[in-house]
């Protein structure tokens, strides 16, 4: 009877300081992770929002008008600007594949179809043109092509990038 009135005080006073410590621990373990998550956000937003900026750039770099006017050179002919054309959008977008690691699927999906959808806009307009001809008329109709078009895929991937990029910064 004496060893119980001893023990009993002694295992309540060994639960008291275990649940204590453990809750101790626990709160420790949460600041720790809460402190490496800050710091991990101070280091990735900066980056982050740099590949949204290169994705933008991408999209705006490859809509036909800026590009034919990068593009473009006195006397070429529609091949030649047609090659180059296609040459200067894969370039654009292979550049900045990495980005997609930044940037959720559905958006990235959407950077591809824009560039995918270009690709075959110069094509479906190259075939409508005589190779030799000046490139002037590949690009024009390449450019009244786009301009009909009520929303083209770049526009959409515009729209959706900055919609995360909002969503991310709120």
């Amino acid at each position: 009877m004496e060893v119980v009135k001893i023990i009993l005080p002694a295992l309540l006073v060994l639960l008291t300081a275990y649940l204590m410590i453990d809750k101790l621990l626990r709160n420790e373990e949460k600041r720790r992770s809460f402190e490496l998550h800050k710091n991990n956000a101070s280091t990735i937003t900066p980056i982050r929002l740099r590949a949204y900026e290169r994705l933008i750039l991408v999209l705006e770099r490859t809509t036909p008008s800026t590009l034919i006017v990068n593009v473009a050179k006195p006397k070429m002919t529609n091949l030649e600007l047609h090659t180059q054309l296609l040459e200067s959008v894969r370039q654009e977008f292979s550049h900045n594949l990495s980005q997609q690691i930044y940037v959720s699927d559905e958006v990235w999906n959407h950077i591809r179809s824009s560039q995918e959808s270009l690709l075959r806009l110069i094509n479906t307009c190259a075939s409508k043109c005589n190779p030799n001809d000046s490139a002037s008329i590949l690009s024009e109709i390449i450019i009244q092509v786009y301009d009909s078009s009520e929303q083209t895929p770049s526009e959409l991937a515009m729209i959706k990038l900055k919609s995360e990029v909002r969503s991310f910064i709120n």
